[in-house]
């Protein structure tokens, strides 16, 4: 909905910069839980996700419980993958519509209800109908909320300089992994040990309480949050429902006859979600790249911006297995054990290990990060990232070592999986911050609002690579392998040091950002 606010009509008096909230603006607290409950029932269902579609399949291990969809598991990573793969796509668009079309918070509103109605489809019975619709349904409203609640952050703030804004992101971001860490714990114990639909179930009720508190606090956010700020003119909105309208037809039409003669197999929908995934990052790029209204400053930027993006498409590629790969490998009883200490435990709690990791250790790297430039020895840029390509390298190059040990029937200890995570996490504290930095310090002027969607467009690539290498029908390599192991990992960290013995010449890229 429209709305005459602008943002020069917000003042210092308004509800969103009340502080009330550890010294913070009262919407804060708001948008805290919003995306606690988001990220609960997100990871929630994502933790489940690989373990119900291998369970009761050849890939499930002995002790399946069974009743979920018996995929193998090249199936399921590519599954996993694109589904991943499409919510950081879908982020790009999201923010569009934010922008142009509905304004931050009606679309924040509309992303949670087509999240919790995605929850509520999977908690479905009926196999994979409604499995595929709430897949497609959670995607959708999760790249929907991604861009436009992280937004509502920051109109909270006076400004880019306000002195609270930093922290204030900090505590935003302890709620996300607040609620991806409990988020195993509780919707993976019900949908392993009762029931997968019951657990799927929960993951809506999380959403649920998402919304209840966002539609609750909504009058303690900044009324800049309520408008559009570029928005489309009539003829614009005609063009665009025009396009959107032709391709839903067109669409429906083509699938419709491919159904219709019995033609359709699940690769008419992964094949082409998977080359959209490479095709959009690589074409944006492009776009912005061969853009003539860009300084010869921007342009070089842009240059340098592409090797952090190809490296970090490399990192997602590698880390987002996290999910998939690994998750296999874990639940997979004749692989690994389903005990620790003679404690059992559901095997969707290893997806609860990276946000433990991540509340951990953040602080200390926040720390260790300016302690090291008082010193005036902090890492560059360049060699952080290099930092974080070379330990992802190394977290697959450690996951060869329980895979060599379960070759032969013996079931390794949990704990393999445990360094994977822990190494994996390392890198990404390493990597991530400073990817998210580096895009708003290297963003052309006239790309400044887009870039972060470029940033995720990362992760598309990297996990439409994966979902392209394990499907059966493109290139069907079994990335649980050793071969197929052994190769991401060194994958990993040539590129690591690539870009390390490359740092001078793209640091001459970057100009003035450091």
């Amino acid at each position: 909905m429209a709305s005459s606010l602008t943002k020069d009509s917000v003042t210092p008096g308004t509800p969103g910069s009340d502080k009330a909230f550890f010294g913070h603006p009262r919407g804060l607290a708001t948008l805290f839980m919003t995306e606690m409950w988001e990220r609960f029932s997100y990871y929630g269902m994502k933790a489940l996700l690989t373990v119900y579609l291998l369970s009761g399949g050849p890939d499930a291990g002995k002790g399946s419980m069974g009743g979920g969809l018996a995929m193998d598991l090249a199936t399921t990573t590519v599954i996993v993958s694109v589904y991943s793969a499409m919510v950081y796509l879908l982020a790009m668009p999201g923010g569009w519509l934010g922008d142009r079309v509905w304004g931050p918070r009606k679309t924040v509103t509309i992303a949670a209800v087509t999240i919790m109605a995605g929850h509520l489809t999977l908690a479905l019975p009926g196999g994979q109908a409604p499995f595929f619709a709430g897949l497609a349904l959670v995607a959708a409203g999760s790249g929907l909320l991604k861009a436009n609640i992280s937004t509502m952050v920051g109109h909270l703030y006076d400004g880019p300089d306000d002195p609270r804004r930093d922290g204030g992101f900090t505590i935003f971001y302890m709620g996300i992994n607040a609620g991806a860490f409990f988020a195993p714990l509780a919707i993976g114990t019900v949908g392993q040990k009762v029931s997968w639909h019951l657990g799927f179930g929960m993951a809506a009720v999380g959403m649920a309480i998402g919304l209840a508190a966002f539609l609750l606090g909504t009058r303690n956010l900044s009324p800049v949050s309520s408008v559009v700020p570029k928005p489309l003119a009539a003829e614009e909105r005609a063009a665009w429902l025009r396009k959107g309208l032709f391709w839903v037809i067109a669409a429906t039409v083509f699938y419709g006859v491919v159904g219709f003669t019995g033609h359709f197999t699940l690769n008419w929908a992964m094949i082409p979600l998977t080359v959209i995934g490479l095709v959009v990052p690589a074409g944006v790029l492009l776009r912005i790249k061969r853009d003539k209204e860009l300084t010869n400053d921007e342009q070089s930027k842009m240059s340098g911006y592409i090797w952090f993006f190809v490296a970090a498409a490399v990192f997602w590629m590698i880390y987002d297995q996290g999910a998939s790969t690994v998750q296999a490998f874990g639940s997979n009883d004749q692989k690994t054990a389903d005990s620790l200490l003679g404690f059992d435990f559901p095997t969707s709690w290893y997806q609860s290990l990276n946000p433990l990791f991540i509340m951990a250790l953040a602080p200390v790297f926040a720390w260790l990060w300016v302690w090291l430039n008082r010193k005036g020895k902090e890492p560059s840029t360049i060699v952080k990232f290099s930092m974080g390509l070379v330990l992802i390298g190394v977290s697959f190059f450690f996951f060869l070592i329980p895979i060599a040990m379960a070759a032969n029937g013996t079931a390794v200890s949990p704990m393999w999986l445990v360094g994977i995570y822990f190494i994996q996490t390392v890198g990404e504290l390493c990597l991530s911050p400073v990817g998210l930095s580096v895009t708003t310090k290297m963003a052309p002027a006239k790309y400044a609002s887009q870039m972060m969607g470029v940033w995720f467009l990362a992760v598309t690539a990297g996990d439409s690579i994966t979902g392209l290498l394990s499907n059966p029908a493109i290139a069907g390599v079994d990335l649980s392998g050793t071969t197929a192991v052994f190769g991401e990992a060194a994958l990993a960290a040539l590129a690591g040091f690539a870009v390390w013995m490359y740092r001078r010449k793209v640091k001459t890229l970057m100009g003035d950002v450091r």
